[in-house]
């Protein structure tokens, strides 16, 4: 018999469009009237393992001790559950990489299995559905205390696929080559970079710096204010702010950096120092100028 869990926090690319999220809490409810679903997300782009994995990383600080269930791209991908090396919880989803990150912030693997037991899932009428035949019916099982190496043949955590996290690169004029890992909601730009990584240039608030993006044929160069948050930063000025994940956004004042910039998860963007006398394009400002009298 394996540890009792009275969580399932569940991540998806399923949407809220029809009734797979709901059937999943419907089977969990039934299988373990005890245990609690949170939900973290199910707007993960279909199919998106980046945008999961990023998603699920962000959030596993903070979900309770637990089952965690993270369902994208994972149709033709042999499912697999990881128990964290403390015990504290076990991560089940698509071998496919959406996993990883979480893992490893959480502490790393400990015991690993492919859930490839059918007496756990439930029936299929037709072609599989994984969420709800292996998914969910797993997460009720590990809820019920059915020990991990019972649902599955054990695996070493080396022979499953890593996640792919871009790390910055050195860039031209001694910057840093840098990828928009997400944006959120109101447009804020988060690039794989945090504070530290500017502190060869200087990194209190107010200090300057030159962002270079866009194709090659059509590059722009603006100028990025590290600032506390994008308040106050005023019309055209775009902010590099510290997000809650302890890594830098960029920002404007209200306004959606994506649309503006035209930047979007997997862009590329370019940090360096502001050099001296460069002739840096900013934002036109209409200025309407009263006569004199």
């Amino acid at each position: 018999m394996g540890r009792h869990y009275d969580t399932v926090s569940f991540l998806s690319d399923l949407g809220l469009i029809d009734e797979s999220v709901g059937v999943v809490h419907a089977i969990l409810r039934e299988a373990a009237p005890h245990a609690r679903v949170i939900d973290l997300t199910h707007g993960i782009p279909a199919y998106d393992v980046r945008a999961g994995s990023l998603a699920l990383a962000r959030s596993v600080g903070y979900v309770p001790s637990g089952v965690v269930m993270a369902v994208v791209d994972g149709g033709e991908r042999r499912a697999i559950a990881i128990e964290v090396a403390d015990g504290e919880g076990v991560l089940i989803g698509p071998d496919n990489g959406v996993l990883a990150s979480a893992v490893a912030m959480a502490g790393g693997a400990g015991r690993c299995v492919v859930l490839d037991r059918p007496e756990f899932h439930l029936p299929s009428p037709g072609s599989i559905a994984p969420y709800r035949d292996i998914y969910a019916a797993v997460a009720g099982h590990l809820c019920n205390g059915v020990d991990l190496v019972e649902l599955g043949t054990p695996v070493d955590a080396d022979a499953l696929l890593p996640g792919v996290v871009p790390l910055p690169r050195d860039g031209e004029h001694g910057g840093l080559q840098t990828d928009v890992l997400w944006v959120d909601r109101f447009g804020n730009c988060q690039l794989n970079i945090g504070p530290d990584d500017l502190e060869p240039w200087g990194n209190a608030e107010g200090v300057r710096l030159q962002i270079t993006f866009g194709e090659m044929s059509d590059q722009k160069i603006r100028v990025a204010e590290r600032a506390a948050s994008a308040y106050g930063l005023g019309a055209g000025s775009i902010g590099l702010v510290v997000d809650p994940t302890g890594m830098l956004m960029l920002m404007l004042e209200r306004r959606s950096a994506a649309d503006e910039l035209c930047l979007g998860p997997g862009d590329q963007v370019a940090v360096a120092p502001l050099v001296e006398g460069a002739a840096v394009p900013g934002v036109a400002v209409p200025v309407t100028l009263r006569p004199s009298s």
